[in-house]
């Protein structure tokens, strides 16, 4: 996603716990295009660290006009074995997290803020949000939690003339180390006999006949951040290739 902002114009500020790989990151975006490309820490789960991180990128680039509030995690489970410390950590990075973005970008890009004209925000939600898929029942949760900030997010913003419009998108499974992990976990807690089967189930389910690619989930990304999509406001964009329809 940081990649295809780059080069589409856009100046990129990659916020993440990891010190050592998001300098490095920020560094190689320029061979993608635009300059100033920077480099913040951010716990999303911390309400302080978010006013800091928030207002050190808006430092940086001279401003802010786009949030990707792209931070998650899955912890697969079956309800009969939910661990509640895991149920809470997905609930505070996933659904806090995001609600915090969602607080500071407002912050900073509503009339009178430290940016002052308006501008996006684009939640990672997931086509979890909108099927019943066995294993992942609280991240399915969270993702749904996700869709319905979006909405009342972009409603808040019209109704406080923010200028800040809010969308989200519903990827569909990617293989990631996150998607590579989640075929490997339902097989490991026998809901498929193998990662092969539940990776095949998934695209039995898709219309499309595949997985998504890293590339579909950074070109939806762009076309929300961009003019393109100005009267596109409080939806959520299915990139799943219909698995969610």
């Amino acid at each position: 996603m940081a990649q295809a902002l780059a080069a589409a114009g856009a100046t990129v500020v990659i916020a993440d716990l990891q010190d050592d790989l998001g300098p490095k990151v920020a560094e190689s975006l320029a061979n993608f295009g635009g300059s100033g490309h920077g480099f913040v820490h951010l716990d999303t789960t911390d309400d302080a660290n978010w006013e800091s991180a928030v207002a050190e990128a808006t430092e940086l680039m001279g401003g802010l006009d786009t949030l990707v509030n792209n931070a998650g995690i899955e912890i697969t489970s079956l309800l009969v074995d939910l661990d509640p410390a895991a149920a809470r950590k997905q609930l505070e990075v996933n659904l806090l997290g995001t609600a915090l973005g969602l607080k500071h970008a407002f912050r900073t890009m509503r009339p009178g803020g430290a940016a002052g004209h308006g501008g996006v925000v684009i939640n990672v939600a997931s086509v979890a949000a909108t099927i019943a898929f066995p294993g992942i029942a609280v991240y399915s949760a969270t993702k749904s939690g996700v869709d319905r900030l979006t909405r009342v997010a972009a409603m808040e913003s019209g109704k406080l003339g923010y200028g800040v419009r809010v969308n989200c998108i519903y990827p569909g499974l990617v293989p990631t180390a996150m998607g590579a992990g989640l075929a490997n976990d339902v097989a490991e807690i026998g809901l498929f006999g193998s990662p092969e089967e539940a990776v095949g189930a998934v695209i039995e389910l898709t219309p499309s006949g595949r997985l998504g690619e890293v590339s579909d989930m950074a070109d939806a990304v762009v076309f929300l951040a961009s003019d393109a999509s100005r009267f596109v406001n409080g939806v959520g964009l299915p990139v799943d290739g219909g698995m969610g329809m």
